[in-house]
């Protein structure tokens, strides 16, 4: 039976919760992410035939774990054919039904934490990590994650069947790594986390601004690892810069869609529920205690603003003493382009090029285009119109974003008609 439109929605809305936990219960019973990921589509397609015609379970979650649990047995048994091939999986032929009951009673927590590491595993890529973390804890479909990154269906289901060949070849365990190897991969986890949250945050290419369902699907795994790993400070850190951020989305985007700087921003329009949701984060990884790492120290510049009710009442001071510790921990050329930002707002603009116009030389920053556009406001607050106009032109043609794109344009013909005036403070 073909469920009905409403039906089918609340399938795939429980599919989205439980999946994670299915792919995670069944990578850990059949030890390899590719097949895992073929039993949980086949679980799903189980429900979508029963569900129809016996309603949906009273504890949806359970059931689907038990398909998957009963068709992973069959899956074993057909591959392994005998006792010989079962051991060589460490699984006795006699108590693979014992095993796997056992199992269902289990927390998944560690069975998700295991298929995070797997996920985000430091032999993939950056792209595939991320790819293959929206689509193993996502839950998203091939063509959602094309849609998130503007990629082609083809491009994204190649970055997953790669990610799966990559981890199958090396020989990628499923296991929950020890605290010393949980740490030294735990940054890897992170990272992808926040390349998500980024993409949505500011979107790298396309005709919008931002891409909200991959912030928030970011926060989503942010919540997850939090629960996961509540004693991590840097875990506590990045959960709350991306909710701090992600207070500001309502009001980044005027009503057509133009976009809406920060200081420009209605904050009456900033989404006080994550305000506090991520200054009680950034508390708990302040709490932790040690030295703060670069995702609570970015943490503790979105809440100098998250704090300040009005632009002017920024303690930007405070965020330049931030970014020169997250200079220290941290290093890279795009941490000192926010830095040269901090330092023009708290100190003047010059004391904002000083440090701008020495990055000019840094090869990592030639294409980057928010360094002329960085550099476009300081000259632009230091009177030199003229020059700040070629700046915003340059970051113009430097971006892929249509909406960016347009932001500098317009910064551009502002700059060129201030220049046009006439100068009255003499």
């Amino acid at each position: 039976m073909i469920p009905d439109a409403g039906l089918r929605r609340s399938i795939d809305a429980i599919w989205r919760i439980e999946s994670p936990k299915v792919v995670a219960r069944l990578t850990r019973l059949v030890g390899d992410v590719g097949t895992a990921e073929d039993l949980a589509q086949d679980t799903f397609l189980a429900a979508l035939r029963r569900w129809p015609q016996s309603g949906v379970p009273d504890n949806p979650g359970a059931w689907l774990m038990a398909t998957a649990r009963h068709l992973a047995i069959d899956h074993l048994r057909r591959r392994d054919r005998g006792a010989a091939k079962l051991a060589q999986v460490g699984v006795s032929p006699d108590r693979v039904e014992v095993d796997f009951d056992a199992d269902l009673d289990d927390d998944v927590g560690d069975d998700l934490l295991g298929l995070i590491f797997i996920a985000c595993h430091p032999v993939l890529s950056p792209e595939a990590r991320a790819a293959l973390t929206l689509r193993l804890l996502g839950g998203l479909r091939t063509d959602e994650i094309a849609r998130a990154y503007l990629i082609s269906e083809a491009t994204a289901a190649q970055r997953i069947v790669r990610a799966k060949r990559t981890l199958a070849a090396t020989q990628v365990r499923f296991e929950l790594p020890d605290a010393a190897a949980r740490r030294e991969r735990l940054p890897s986890v992170l990272e992808v986390v926040y390349l998500i949250y980024n993409e949505g945050y500011a979107a790298s290419s396309g005709d919008d601004w931002m891409r909200a369902e991959l912030c928030h699907e970011a926060m989503r795994l942010g919540r997850v690892l939090a629960s996961l790993l509540p004693d991590e400070p840097e875990v506590h850190g990045l959960l709350a810069l991306m909710e701090l951020q992600a207070s500001r989305l309502r009001a980044r985007t005027a009503s057509d869609g133009t976009p809406v700087l920060l200081l420009d921003q209605d904050r009456g329009r900033w989404d006080q529920l994550l305000i506090r949701r991520g200054l009680a984060a950034l508390e708990r990884a302040e709490e932790l205690g040690g030295s703060l790492g670069p995702y609570a120290l970015q943490a503790g510049i979105a809440a100098c603003h998250a704090r300040a009710t009005t632009a002017e009442a920024t303690d930007w001071g405070r965020i330049a003493a931030l970014y020169d510790a997250l200079s220290q921990v941290a290093p890279s050329p795009v941490v000192e382009v926010n830095r040269a930002v901090a330092l023009g707002m708290a100190f003047g603009p010059e004391a904002g090029l000083a440090l701008a116009d020495e990055l000019v030389e840094v090869p990592e920053l030639r294409s980057y285009h928010l360094l002329p556009a960085v550099r476009g406001d300081l000259l632009a607050r230091a009177g030199r119109h003229l020059e700040a106009r070629d700046e915003f032109l340059r970051a113009a043609e430097l971006t892929r974003n249509a909406r960016e794109r347009q932001v500098m344009l317009d910064r551009a013909r502002q700059a060129a008609a201030d220049a046009e005036r006439p100068d009255t403070s003499r």
